[in-house]
Protein backbone atom coordinates (compact mmCIF):
# COMPACT_ATOMS: atom_id res chain seq x y z
CA UNK A 1 0.00 0.00 0.00
CA UNK A 2 2.80 2.42 0.93
CA UNK A 3 4.60 1.57 -2.30
CA UNK A 4 1.46 2.38 -4.31
CA UNK A 5 0.97 5.69 -2.51
CA UNK A 6 4.64 6.55 -3.04
CA UNK A 7 4.35 5.79 -6.73
CA UNK A 8 1.22 7.94 -7.02
CA UNK A 9 2.85 10.89 -5.28
CA UNK A 10 6.05 10.53 -7.31
CA UNK A 11 4.06 10.52 -10.53
CA UNK A 12 2.63 13.95 -9.70
CA UNK A 13 6.07 15.44 -10.20
CA UNK A 14 5.94 14.94 -13.92
CA UNK A 15 4.23 17.48 -16.16
CA UNK A 16 1.82 14.99 -17.64
CA UNK A 17 0.72 13.59 -14.28
CA UNK A 18 0.19 17.05 -12.82
CA UNK A 19 -1.92 17.85 -15.87
CA UNK A 20 -4.07 14.79 -15.27
CA UNK A 21 -4.37 15.70 -11.59
CA UNK A 22 -5.68 19.15 -12.40
CA UNK A 23 -8.19 17.65 -14.80
CA UNK A 24 -9.64 15.58 -11.98
CA UNK A 25 -10.23 18.12 -9.25
CA UNK A 26 -13.28 16.32 -7.89
CA UNK A 27 -12.04 13.33 -5.90
CA UNK A 28 -13.86 10.26 -7.18
CA UNK A 29 -11.65 7.43 -5.96
CA UNK A 30 -9.52 6.45 -2.98
CA UNK A 31 -6.18 7.52 -4.54
CA UNK A 32 -7.14 11.14 -3.94
CA UNK A 33 -6.54 10.53 -0.25
CA UNK A 34 -2.95 9.59 -1.12
CA UNK A 35 -2.40 12.94 -2.84
CA UNK A 36 -4.40 15.13 -0.47
CA UNK A 37 -1.24 16.40 1.21
CA UNK A 38 0.47 17.17 -2.11
CA UNK A 39 -2.39 18.77 -4.04
CA UNK A 40 -1.65 22.27 -2.79
CA UNK A 41 1.99 21.98 -3.90
CA UNK A 42 0.89 20.72 -7.32
CA UNK A 43 -1.67 23.48 -7.92
CA UNK A 44 -2.77 25.79 -5.10
CA UNK A 45 0.72 27.00 -4.18
CA UNK A 46 1.97 27.30 -7.75
CA UNK A 47 2.25 30.85 -9.06
CA UNK A 48 -0.20 30.17 -11.88
CA UNK A 49 -2.63 28.44 -9.52
CA UNK A 50 -2.61 31.40 -7.14
CA UNK A 51 -3.27 33.86 -9.95
CA UNK A 52 -6.14 31.81 -11.36
CA UNK A 53 -7.70 31.46 -7.91
CA UNK A 54 -7.53 35.23 -7.35
CA UNK A 55 -9.36 35.72 -10.65
CA UNK A 56 -12.18 33.47 -9.42
CA UNK A 57 -12.26 35.40 -6.15
CA UNK A 58 -13.08 38.54 -8.11
CA UNK A 59 -16.49 36.98 -8.71
CA UNK A 60 -17.00 35.45 -5.25
CA UNK A 61 -16.10 38.75 -3.55
CA UNK A 62 -18.46 40.65 -5.83
CA UNK A 63 -21.44 38.36 -5.32
CA UNK A 64 -21.25 36.75 -1.87
CA UNK A 65 -21.70 39.02 1.17
CA UNK A 66 -21.04 38.86 4.89
CA UNK A 67 -23.83 37.15 6.83
CA UNK A 68 -24.81 34.82 4.00
CA UNK A 69 -24.76 31.01 4.14
CA UNK A 70 -22.81 29.56 1.23
CA UNK A 71 -22.60 25.91 0.19
CA UNK A 72 -19.31 24.89 -1.42
CA UNK A 73 -19.03 21.60 -3.27
CA UNK A 74 -15.73 19.95 -4.27
CA UNK A 75 -14.03 22.10 -1.62
CA UNK A 76 -10.70 20.26 -1.77
CA UNK A 77 -8.24 21.51 0.85
CA UNK A 78 -10.48 24.36 1.98
CA UNK A 79 -8.70 27.42 0.60
CA UNK A 80 -11.83 28.96 -0.94
CA UNK A 81 -13.94 28.15 2.13
CA UNK A 82 -11.51 29.96 4.44
CA UNK A 83 -11.35 32.93 2.07
CA UNK A 84 -15.14 33.26 2.22
CA UNK A 85 -15.14 32.80 6.00
CA UNK A 86 -12.56 35.58 6.37
CA UNK A 87 -15.16 37.89 4.85
CA UNK A 88 -17.82 37.03 7.44
CA UNK A 89 -19.59 34.36 5.40
CA UNK A 90 -20.87 31.11 6.91
CA UNK A 91 -19.64 28.21 4.80
CA UNK A 92 -20.71 24.58 4.55
CA UNK A 93 -17.95 22.97 2.48
CA UNK A 94 -18.14 19.42 1.11
CA UNK A 95 -15.74 17.05 -0.55
CA UNK A 96 -15.84 13.32 -1.14
CA UNK A 97 -12.23 12.68 0.00
CA UNK A 98 -11.57 12.28 3.75
CA UNK A 99 -7.94 13.20 3.10
CA UNK A 100 -8.92 16.50 1.52
CA UNK A 101 -11.31 17.26 4.37
CA UNK A 102 -8.59 16.44 6.91
CA UNK A 103 -6.23 18.93 5.25
CA UNK A 104 -9.01 21.53 5.16
CA UNK A 105 -9.80 21.05 8.83
CA UNK A 106 -6.12 21.37 9.74
CA UNK A 107 -5.95 24.58 7.70
CA UNK A 108 -8.92 25.95 9.64
CA UNK A 109 -7.45 25.04 13.03
CA UNK A 110 -4.14 26.74 12.22
CA UNK A 111 -5.71 29.87 10.73
CA UNK A 112 -6.71 33.07 12.58
CA UNK A 113 -10.24 32.75 11.19
CA UNK A 114 -12.89 32.30 13.86
CA UNK A 115 -15.94 32.34 11.60
CA UNK A 116 -17.61 28.95 11.43
CA UNK A 117 -16.72 26.68 8.54
CA UNK A 118 -18.44 23.31 8.50
CA UNK A 119 -16.37 20.80 6.51
CA UNK A 120 -18.21 17.64 5.54
CA UNK A 121 -17.17 14.51 3.71
CA UNK A 122 -19.94 14.27 1.12
CA UNK A 123 -19.72 13.66 -2.65
CA UNK A 124 -21.59 15.95 -5.01
CA UNK A 125 -23.72 13.01 -6.16
CA UNK A 126 -25.21 12.94 -2.64
CA UNK A 127 -25.44 16.71 -2.10
CA UNK A 128 -29.26 16.60 -1.98
CA UNK A 129 -28.89 15.14 1.53
CA UNK A 130 -28.24 18.71 2.69
CA UNK A 131 -31.68 19.90 1.61
CA UNK A 132 -33.00 20.02 5.18
CA UNK A 133 -30.29 22.54 6.04
CA UNK A 134 -31.25 24.84 3.18
CA UNK A 135 -32.02 26.91 1.39
CA UNK A 136 -28.59 28.42 0.97
CA UNK A 137 -27.84 31.97 -0.17
CA UNK A 138 -25.23 30.86 -2.68
CA UNK A 139 -23.30 27.90 -4.08
CA UNK A 140 -19.66 27.66 -5.12
CA UNK A 141 -17.86 24.97 -7.12
CA UNK A 142 -14.32 25.94 -8.05
CA UNK A 143 -11.77 24.53 -10.47
CA UNK A 144 -13.59 21.95 -12.55
CA UNK A 145 -14.94 19.51 -9.98
CA UNK A 146 -18.20 19.37 -11.91
CA UNK A 147 -16.35 18.35 -15.09
CA UNK A 148 -15.89 14.91 -13.55
CA UNK A 149 -19.57 14.17 -12.98
CA UNK A 150 -21.21 11.74 -15.36
CA UNK A 151 -24.67 13.25 -14.85
CA UNK A 152 -24.74 17.03 -14.66
CA UNK A 153 -28.51 17.05 -15.14
CA UNK A 154 -29.00 15.42 -11.74
CA UNK A 155 -26.47 17.77 -10.16
CA UNK A 156 -28.26 20.80 -11.59
CA UNK A 157 -31.59 19.63 -10.17
CA UNK A 158 -30.06 18.94 -6.77
CA UNK A 159 -28.40 22.36 -6.63
CA UNK A 160 -31.68 24.02 -7.58
CA UNK A 161 -33.34 22.37 -4.58
CA UNK A 162 -30.62 23.69 -2.27
CA UNK A 163 -30.41 27.31 -3.46
CA UNK A 164 -32.95 29.95 -2.54
CA UNK A 165 -34.83 31.67 -5.37
CA UNK A 166 -32.71 34.56 -6.60
CA UNK A 167 -29.55 33.04 -5.09
CA UNK A 168 -26.35 32.85 -7.14
CA UNK A 169 -24.30 29.79 -8.05
CA UNK A 170 -20.68 30.40 -9.07
CA UNK A 171 -19.52 27.35 -11.01
CA UNK A 172 -16.02 27.03 -12.45
CA UNK A 173 -15.53 24.50 -15.26
CA UNK A 174 -12.68 23.56 -17.55
CA UNK A 175 -12.98 25.56 -20.75
CA UNK A 176 -13.71 23.76 -24.01
CA UNK A 177 -10.93 25.53 -25.92
CA UNK A 178 -7.71 26.30 -24.02
CA UNK A 179 -5.29 28.09 -26.33
CA UNK A 180 -2.32 27.55 -24.01
CA UNK A 181 -2.98 23.81 -23.88
CA UNK A 182 -3.36 23.40 -27.63
CA UNK A 183 -0.19 25.34 -28.41
CA UNK A 184 1.96 23.71 -25.74
CA UNK A 185 1.02 20.15 -26.65
CA UNK A 186 1.27 20.81 -30.37
CA UNK A 187 4.77 22.13 -29.74
CA UNK A 188 5.56 18.79 -28.15
CA UNK A 189 3.82 16.91 -30.99
CA UNK A 190 1.30 15.43 -28.57
CA UNK A 191 -1.74 15.78 -30.81
CA UNK A 192 -4.00 13.64 -28.64
CA UNK A 193 -3.69 15.92 -25.62
CA UNK A 194 -3.69 19.07 -27.73
CA UNK A 195 -7.29 18.40 -28.80
CA UNK A 196 -8.56 16.22 -25.94
CA UNK A 197 -11.14 18.79 -24.81
CA UNK A 198 -13.06 18.28 -28.04
CA UNK A 199 -13.94 14.66 -27.26
CA UNK A 200 -17.70 14.60 -26.78
CA UNK A 201 -17.67 11.49 -24.63
CA UNK A 202 -14.98 12.82 -22.33
CA UNK A 203 -11.38 11.87 -21.70
CA UNK A 204 -10.16 9.10 -19.41
CA UNK A 205 -7.70 10.56 -16.91
CA UNK A 206 -5.51 8.29 -14.80
CA UNK A 207 -5.53 9.40 -11.19
CA UNK A 208 -3.33 6.63 -9.81
CA UNK A 209 -2.45 3.07 -10.77
CA UNK A 210 -5.69 1.19 -11.33
CA UNK A 211 -7.95 4.22 -10.92
CA UNK A 212 -9.37 6.40 -13.69
CA UNK A 213 -12.09 8.99 -14.14
CA UNK A 214 -13.78 10.41 -17.21
CA UNK A 215 -13.39 14.17 -17.55
CA UNK A 216 -16.02 15.98 -19.64
CA UNK A 217 -15.62 19.36 -21.33
CA UNK A 218 -19.09 20.85 -21.94
CA UNK A 219 -19.38 24.13 -23.81
CA UNK A 220 -20.89 27.23 -22.23
CA UNK A 221 -24.04 27.05 -24.45
CA UNK A 222 -24.58 23.43 -23.46
CA UNK A 223 -24.20 24.33 -19.77
CA UNK A 224 -26.72 27.14 -20.20
CA UNK A 225 -29.24 24.70 -21.63
CA UNK A 226 -28.47 22.02 -19.05
CA UNK A 227 -29.05 24.28 -16.04
CA UNK A 228 -32.29 25.77 -17.37
CA UNK A 229 -35.12 26.18 -16.51
CA UNK A 230 -34.12 26.20 -12.82
CA UNK A 231 -31.20 28.59 -13.40
CA UNK A 232 -30.58 31.61 -15.59
CA UNK A 233 -27.03 32.22 -16.83
CA UNK A 234 -26.38 35.77 -15.69
CA UNK A 235 -22.81 36.12 -16.95
CA UNK A 236 -19.59 34.23 -17.52
CA UNK A 237 -15.90 34.94 -17.79
CA UNK A 238 -12.71 33.15 -18.75
CA UNK A 239 -9.91 32.43 -16.29
CA UNK A 240 -6.50 31.49 -17.63
CA UNK A 241 -6.32 33.09 -21.06
CA UNK A 242 -3.06 34.98 -20.75
CA UNK A 243 -2.21 33.10 -17.54
CA UNK A 244 -1.13 29.57 -18.49
CA UNK A 245 -2.35 26.32 -16.90
CA UNK A 246 -0.43 25.20 -13.82
CA UNK A 247 1.31 22.37 -15.65
CA UNK A 248 3.22 25.11 -17.50
CA UNK A 249 4.55 26.48 -14.21
CA UNK A 250 8.10 25.89 -15.45
CA UNK A 251 7.55 28.47 -18.17
CA UNK A 252 6.57 31.16 -15.68
CA UNK A 253 9.57 30.30 -13.49
CA UNK A 254 11.87 30.83 -16.46
CA UNK A 255 10.09 34.04 -17.50
CA UNK A 256 8.59 35.61 -14.34
CA UNK A 257 7.79 38.80 -16.20
CA UNK A 258 5.45 36.80 -18.44
CA UNK A 259 3.21 35.82 -15.53
CA UNK A 260 3.22 39.34 -14.12
CA UNK A 261 2.02 40.75 -17.43
CA UNK A 262 -0.46 37.91 -17.94
CA UNK A 263 -1.98 38.48 -14.49
CA UNK A 264 -2.62 42.13 -15.37
CA UNK A 265 -4.37 41.51 -18.68
CA UNK A 266 -6.21 38.26 -17.89
CA UNK A 267 -9.11 39.98 -16.04
CA UNK A 268 -9.78 42.12 -19.10
CA UNK A 269 -9.46 39.25 -21.56
CA UNK A 270 -11.73 37.14 -19.37
CA UNK A 271 -14.58 39.60 -19.98
CA UNK A 272 -13.90 40.09 -23.68
CA UNK A 273 -16.19 38.13 -26.04
CA UNK A 274 -14.16 35.80 -28.20
CA UNK A 275 -11.03 35.85 -26.05
CA UNK A 276 -12.82 34.48 -22.98
CA UNK A 277 -13.65 31.29 -24.88
CA UNK A 278 -9.90 30.51 -25.09
CA UNK A 279 -9.51 30.13 -21.32
CA UNK A 280 -8.25 27.22 -19.24
CA UNK A 281 -11.33 27.65 -17.00
CA UNK A 282 -14.67 29.39 -17.40
CA UNK A 283 -16.60 30.82 -14.45
CA UNK A 284 -20.37 30.80 -14.90
CA UNK A 285 -22.67 32.90 -12.69
CA UNK A 286 -26.13 31.33 -12.51
CA UNK A 287 -29.15 32.85 -10.79
CA UNK A 288 -31.75 30.54 -9.28
CA UNK A 289 -35.07 31.01 -10.99
CA UNK A 290 -37.76 32.66 -8.88
CA UNK A 291 -40.33 30.26 -10.33
CA UNK A 292 -41.72 27.46 -8.18
CA UNK A 293 -39.65 24.38 -7.44
CA UNK A 294 -42.10 22.11 -9.20
CA UNK A 295 -40.22 19.67 -11.37
CA UNK A 296 -36.96 20.02 -9.48
CA UNK A 297 -37.38 16.72 -7.69
CA UNK A 298 -38.77 15.07 -4.61
CA UNK A 299 -37.38 14.94 -1.11
CA UNK A 300 -33.68 14.30 -0.65
CA UNK A 301 -32.82 10.71 -1.29
CA UNK A 302 -35.32 10.20 -4.12
CA UNK A 303 -32.98 11.58 -6.77
CA UNK A 304 -31.96 9.08 -9.40
CA UNK A 305 -28.40 7.83 -9.00
CA UNK A 306 -26.08 9.79 -11.28
CA UNK A 307 -24.08 6.75 -12.28
CA UNK A 308 -20.84 7.98 -10.72
CA UNK A 309 -18.14 5.40 -10.39
CA UNK A 310 -17.31 6.65 -6.93
CA UNK A 311 -18.95 4.81 -3.98
CA UNK A 312 -20.61 6.89 -1.27
CA UNK A 313 -18.26 7.57 1.62
CA UNK A 314 -14.54 8.35 1.70
CA UNK A 315 -13.07 10.81 -0.59
CA UNK A 316 -8.79 18.54 -6.81
CA UNK A 317 -7.85 21.71 -9.61
CA UNK A 318 -7.57 22.58 -11.22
Amino acid sequence: MEARQGAAIKSLRTRGAVSELLESSIPVAAPFDAIATTYDDAFSNSSTGRVQRRLVWIETDRIFRAGQRILEINCGTGIDALHLASRGIEVIACDSAPGMIAVAQHRLKTSPIRTAVDFRCLPTEQIALLEKGGPYDGILSNFAGLNCLSDLNSAARDLARLLRPGGKAILCFFGRLCLWEICSYLAGRDFRKAFRRFHRKGVVATLAPGSTVVVHYPSVPSLRRLFSPHFRLESWRGVGIAVPPSYLEGLTVRFPGLLELAAKIDPWLGRCPGFRALADHVVLIFERSTLSNRGVGGPAGEQKNSGSRRPVGPTLNS
